[in-house]
Parts: C-alpha cells; sequence; structure tokens
C-alpha cells in the first residue's frame, strides 16, 4: 500500500505557504517604512501628483490596520496549511476539508479585493497607463494568487477525496 498523496502538493504549498506571506509582509514592510508613498500609489491622483501634506491621523491608523490584516492571514495561511501538511499527513482527506476551509473565503477575498478595487477607481479604472506601482502589483499578484486557488479548488494536480480516495476504495475491495 502507498503513502496517501497530500492535497497540498509542493506548488500549492509554496504559493500559498510561502509566497502568499512574503507578499503580505512585504506590503505589511512598506506600508510601516513608507506609509504615505504606500497611500499615494494606491491609485492615480487627479492631477498627477499626491499632495506634499502628512496623511491624517485616521488615514494612517487606517493603512496600518489594512497592512497588518493582510500580513496576518499570510501567517494564518503558513501555520494552518503547516499544521494540515504535519498532522493530517495520513488523512488526505480531511487535509483536503480544512485547506478548503482557508482556501475558500480566501477565493472569494480574492475576487472581491479585484472587484472591489476597480469599482474604486471609477471612471479612471481602465485609465491602466496612469496607475501607479502599488496599484499593478496589488492587481498583478492578486492574479498570481487567484489562479491557484481556483486550480487547487478544481483538484489540478493535487489529492481530490472524492476523485481519488473512491477510485483506491475501489481498488482495494477488488482485491
Amino acid at each position: 500500500m502507498s503513502p496517501p498523496q497530500s492535497a497540498i502538493p509542493g506548488f500549492y504549498y509554496a504559493v500559498f505557504g510561502f509566497y502568499e506571506p512574503f507578499l503580505t509582509l512585504l506590503g505589511l514592510m512598506g506600508t510601516i517604512v513608507d506609509p504615505k508613498r504606500t497611500h499615494d500609489a494606491q491609485a492615480p491622483w487627479p492631477n498627477g501628483m499626491p499632495p506634499s501634506s502628512p496623511l491624517p491621523q485616521a488615514t494612517l491608523v487606517t493603512l496600518f490596520q489594512l497592512a497588518h490584516v493582510c500580513a496576518l492571514i499570510g501567517l494564518i495561511n503558513v501555520f494552518v496549511l503547516s499544521a494540515a501538511r504535519k498532522h493530517l499527513y495520513s488523512q488526505p482527506a480531511l487535509q483536503e476539508k480544512i485547506v478548503g476551509a482557508l482556501l475558500t473565503p480566501l477565493l472569494c477575498g480574492d475576487v472581491l479585493h479585484l472587484y472591489v478595487t476597480l469599482w474604486a477607481l471609477g471612471p479612471e479604472r481602465w485609465n491602466v497607463q496612469e496607475w501607479g506601482a502599488v496599484l499593478w502589483s496589488t492587481l498583478l499578484t492578486g492574479l498570481t494568487l487567484i489562479v491557484p486557488r481556483i486550480a487547487w479548488h478544481l483538484g489540478i494536480g493535487r489529492y481530490v477525496d472524492k476523485r481519488d480516495g473512491h477510485f483506491k476504495g475501489h481498488i482495494e475491495k477488488r482485491f
């Protein structure tokens, strides 16, 4: 009997357990190091240049809170995926359910994040030549996370209990 396959193969673990946390922690660090620049690069400015005045305290608090929540989500990924791989290795069906419980709201969040970002840009949303680096990186890195999340949910390149567990059980019953 061969060991069970993981519902979190290396590619998915690398994307959600390393790449995503790295991005979210990088965003937090960028916000901490230069909150004004992070703020000002979120969207194009009507006159091309943001005001030189410092950010209001409420804006700073909101910016830091948002960056903190994003980093927290990245860290949750690391801990949940690591625990599922380590402690549920022999139970891929349960591993799949736990990881699904993590990745399903994140997939919804990815879709809504992209939608809300574009919606908030208003009529300027398709004026891509005016987009700054932060806006571009937000949308592009969002896509680099949404595509693997969709692939995971479709069962591409991983153990799927309904598909693989049933087949394995059927072969074992024949012998």
